[in-house]
């Protein structure tokens, strides 16, 4: 990393929030209570779906993978998060940084083929009920899963790459983790080219997760308008709300994050947008499928039923 007087410093400073240091022990409380409660949702779901039998379908085999993701995501982000809002130094080490990074790209990443595929089984549910189990099976859903950690994969590497073979003329960053936009605000050079591969490849993975899932419920919902019953109308889309609410949360977020043209950008509103995707969404996720799908709620009952008996 080359700064402006020459030297060399194999470090950075994530200022985070420390523009407002009276609300540091209230902002590690909160940020310590939600990093809790996504451990305890998302592992929660991983345990119920790995134990109960009947949850051992394509859906929940998924939705398992989405909370692995999620709490693997967070985990990236919250602990150095913690730590930086309770000691002096803030610092991160410049290869730290680029791995803080390039897995944050990447869970984000796969998250996103995750939820494609996701929509894709249901539309296999709904429009293929009878070919369901077969279309669907447990090695079709693991190469599913490995082809969302490999697109994944494949396009942290682009952009870790794009943002660390910038050179840097300070060490600040003006965030609370190492994000593609704060570290291209700290380039000695014109990073015209830089934000163009951004947008191309992040625009690309966007297209390809939104487009499948666009067909995919395009499909299911004239699948269910063709039914003649209005009970099964509603189960259909009953079906289908959970996934819908996360995807318009998760995709809509990182549209305004990344895809925005730069001059709108703003730092500090990027934090607290930030928060929202990193921390929060993590923890929404588990209670949005658990609160809304009596199958888990039932499960979870017998499970504390059986442990309260034994």
């Amino acid at each position: 990393m080359r700064l402006e007087n020459g030297t060399v410093k194999a470090e950075f400073l994530l200022l985070g929030f420390s523009d407002h240091p009276e609300l540091q022990s209230l902002l590690f409380a909160v940020f310590f209570s939600i990093y809790s409660v996504t451990l305890m949702g998302n592992l929660g779901m991983i345990l119920l779906i790995t134990t109960s039998s009947h949850l051992h379908t394509p859906m929940y085999f998924f939705i398992g993978m989405l909370s692995f993701i999620d709490s693997c995501y967070s985990s990236v982000i919250a602990p150095k998060l913690l730590v930086d809002l309770i000691s002096a130094e803030k610092t991160i080490s410049y290869n730290g940084c680029a791995a803080q990074l390039y897995f944050f790209c990447s869970l984000v990443d796969t998250e996103s083929f995750l939820l494609a595929a996701m929509a894709y089984d249901r539309y296999i549910a709904i429009c293929n009920p009878l070919l369901y189990t077969v279309i669907m099976s447990q090695r079709v859903c693991c190469q599913f899963a490995l082809g969302a950690f490999v697109g994944g994969t494949l396009s942290s590497i682009i952009h870790t790459t794009n943002t660390f073979h910038l050179p840097f003329c300070s060490n600040e960053i003006n965030h609370f983790f190492c994000d593609i936009s704060p570290l291209f605000s700290l380039s000695c050079t014109d990073t015209h080219v830089h934000d163009i591969i951004l947008v191309v490849f992040a625009s690309l993975v966007e297209a390809i997760c939104l487009l499948t899932v666009l067909l995919s419920y395009v499909c299911i919902i004239a699948a269910i308008l063709r039914t003649g019953s209005a009970e099964a109308r509603r189960k259909g889309f009953s079906t289908c709300a959970s996934h819908l609410i996360v995807v318009t949360i998760y995709h809509g977020t990182l549209i305004f994050i990344y895809l925005r043209p730069s001059i709108d950008h703003s730092l500090d509103t990027d934090k607290v947008t930030s928060v929202f995707y990193t921390l929060i969404i993590p923890m929404l996720n588990p209670l949005i499928y658990s609160l809304r799908n009596k199958d888990v709620k039932n499960t979870f009952r017998k499970m504390i039923h059986q442990k309260l008996v034994s």
